[in-house]
């Protein structure tokens, strides 16, 4: 096993450790091709389609990776096109939802031309039985969850450092962990009962500490505190999944959950806290109550609701595709709001959970797991034999 920092009775495993197969965060290469609602990507493509030549070739923001000449495979079960761009003429492809750094769910064109990496092996799993786990950057002094879990493609995308990708499963339908060979049977020898897949990730939502090495995770040594650390990382998870894999939509008790109490203006330029009203001002908008806790949640020292609202109301550059956006802040933004919030409140208030979890594996010690390093194989997307998926200028290739 390869150690990480010393502890009480142990060492800390390296999350590489736990979960080998990993991937860097996509990079887009463009920001024009992700936004927070699908009407607007819809909108830039035509836009796109529409112009020709050297305008189409400013509008598309051509790098070293992508022109309008690239030829690539398309995105595994997309049916973006495949030809170069410097052709297109054919309707937009459907957007995808996916996470758009900490706990922003935007919207992407799954058009592999228009992405410098795209990670289609991430693509390849994404399906509904899959959880994706991303580190987030340590900062001194700053409290915060180590490990994002997703059930949607995340890009990666975080404040500082980007984190990797660690898919829970290396194939679709749920088949074959992301974890490495012999780890489930250490846990057993100690744990018989509980070391599934959906484990092992809970621990590590709620166990997992950021270091300047990256996500470390001690294991316990007592079986309670492994099934009550197990317990709360589910309910980590289950608040970030926001009712997908069968759970149920996040809600504050009555009485605390955030309402509008004065609709958000078209054209919202500040957010502003009311720490005594516990409210949350976007101009002449009005949202209340916001628990503190929602407020000031922060990941990789950013707080994460003015990232979100900086991202929907940063002026793009004049000319260009990320110019088209909505003229008005849309209803849906608010209702995305609303959520963000309960989530945000809700992960804050079992911050003090995961601190006390913390102390209680420090004070009973931790388990010095002896699993043998992850072979090659385990490091590298799991080849995929049964189907087709076409490749550059719609030829097939089996994979």
């Amino acid at each position: 096993m390869s150690g990480a920092g010393g502890g009480p009775g142990g060492t800390a495993v390296p999350l590489d450790a736990i979960m080998p197969w990993s991937t860097g965060p996509l990079r887009l290469g463009r920001g024009w091709v992700v936004a927070p609602d699908a009407r607007t990507l819809r909108a830039r493509w035509d836009a796109l389609v529409a112009a020709a030549g050297e305008e189409r070739a400013a509008l598309f923001e051509e790098t070293r990776t992508r022109d309008l000449g690239s030829t690539v495979a398309a995105l595994p079960g997309q049916a973006a096109g495949t030809g170069r761009f410097a052709g297109e003429r054919g309707p937009c492809p459907d957007p995808v939802r996916i996470v758009h750094g900490p706990f922003d769910e935007q919207w992407i064109l799954p058009d592999h031309r228009l992405i410098d990496v795209a990670r289609p092996e991430l693509w390849r799993v994404a399906d509904g039985r899959q959880l994706f786990a991303v580190e987030q950057a340590r900062v001194a002094g700053e409290d915060g969850p180590a490990v994002l879990v997703s059930g949607i493609l995340p890009d990666g995308r975080s404040p500082g450092k980007a984190g990797r990708v660690r898919p829970l499963y290396r194939r679709p339908g749920g088949r074959e962990p992301n974890l490495a060979p012999g780890l489930r049977a250490a846990l057993r020898e100690r744990f018989p009962d509980t070391a599934e897949p959906g484990d092992v990730l809970a621990w590590v939502a709620a166990a997992g500490r950021s270091t300047a090495r990256g996500c470390e995770v001690p294991f316990t040594a007592d079986a309670g505190v492994w099934t009550r650390g197990v317990e709360l990382g589910r309910r980590l998870i289950g608040i970030q999944l926001r009712g997908a894999r069968g759970g149920e939509r996040p809600r504050l008790p009555g009485g605390r959950r955030p309402y509008v109490r004065a609709a958000v203006p078209d054209r919202p330029v500040t957010m502003v806290y009311d720490t005594e009203e516990e409210a949350l001002l976007l101009d002449g908008g009005r949202i209340a109550p916001v628990p503190a806790e929602a407020w000031d949640f922060r990941v990789g020292g950013v707080r994460v609701l003015e990232d979100w609202f900086a991202r929907r109301t940063a002026e793009p550059a004049a000319g260009s595709l990320e110019a088209l956006r909505p003229s008005a802040w849309p209803q849906e933004w608010t209702s995305e709001l609303l959520e963000l919030i309960t989530v945000l409140a809700l992960l804050g208030q079992l911050e003090g959970a995961r601190g006390e979890l913390g102390a209680e594996i420090d004070r009973t010690g931790w388990h010095d797991l002896r699993i043998p390093p992850a072979p090659r194989a385990a490091r590298a997307p799991a080849s995929v034999l049964d189907h087709r998926e076409e490749g550059p200028g719609g030829q097939f290739a089996l994979l």
